[in-house]
């Protein structure tokens, strides 16, 4: 991927997420020399990435550099503390990226000054290429600016561009979070399977592959989620009976109902 930005991709952070976002710029074919990566200290495989593609990294921000890209990859918490030293990297063509939850637009141009900034909301999937990522741009970003932002975030995985900022507390609420459901989903199922006589360690096996086999059926058919589950449901057998309990008034969707607005509740109230 060739990058067309006015200065380097900075990457603040490389943890998980700063860490796979590079490692898929790099396999996407953008080069170490576009890459500088400010981390006092990134884990020793992130380390070795850095070195082993020549890109540059250092500890605090330079202070004769404007960026590109300034990629904004550090615990929400964090934000406080690691945005005002930034200041100085920002200038007219810098486009700003957050993948951190909650961070408002407001509060990182109350440190960063007005720039073109976009929020992006990634998923643990993204570590191994195949998360989702919502997005919001301010109208200060450029339709070039959004482009090259899309091909950053897409190395992770399909990039979906939402209307408002708060729609990114609802994108939080359903695929931000959404990993941890299905995880969830697969001990509740191995929970279910080791009530009705299983052994425990062969109920989660089950689930779990049961699980990630139907995920990957999912990513790859072009059927949608309600005509793959009618496939697999034969008029009056087994299938059908556990989804009269799960799909019945009180079974999964009013959960889940009350799940996501619970979650979307929490994003709005850590972003203040």
């Amino acid at each position: 991927m060739t990058v067309h930005a006015s200065g380097p991709i900075v990457l603040i952070g490389a943890g998980n997420m700063g860490g796979a976002m590079l490692a898929g710029w790099l396999k996407s074919g953008i080069s170490g020399a576009d890459l500088l990566v400010i981390d006092p200290g990134p884990p020793p495989a992130m380390a070795k990435l850095i070195a082993d593609n020549g890109a540059r990294h250092v500890t605090m921000a330079p202070a004769d550099l404007k960026a590109g890209v300034l990629f904004l990859a550090v615990k929400p918490q964090m934000m406080g503390t690691v945005l005002p030293p930034l200041k100085s990297l920002v200038g007219p063509e810098t486009v700003v990226v957050s993948v951190a939850a909650g961070t408002t637009l407001s509060f990182m141009q109350s440190h960063l000054g007005d720039a073109a900034m976009v929020r992006a909301m990634p998923n643990t999937p993204a570590m191994i290429g195949r998360g989702v990522t919502g997005a919001f741009a301010n109208g200060a970003v450029s339709g070039a600016q959004r482009e090259l932002v899309h091909n950053l975030l897409k190395v992770s995985g399909p990039v979906e561009w939402v209307e408002t900022e708060a729609d990114i507390d609802a994108v939080t609420a359903v695929s931000g979070s959404g990993p941890a459901y299905v995880f969830y989903l697969v001990e509740c199922m191995a929970e279910a399977g080791r009530k009705a006589g299983l052994q425990a360690d062969l109920a989660m096996r089950l689930a779990r592959e049961t699980v990630a086999g139907a995920g990957e059926l999912l990513h790859q058919s072009p059927d949608d989620a309600s005509k793959l589950r009618q496939n697999v449901t034969s008029p009056g057998g087994t299938t059908a009976a556990a989804l009269n309990i799960l799909m019945a008034d009180d079974g999964m969707q009013p959960l889940f109902d009350r799940a996501i607005a619970a979650a979307r509740k929490r994003a709005e109230e850590l972003a203040g």
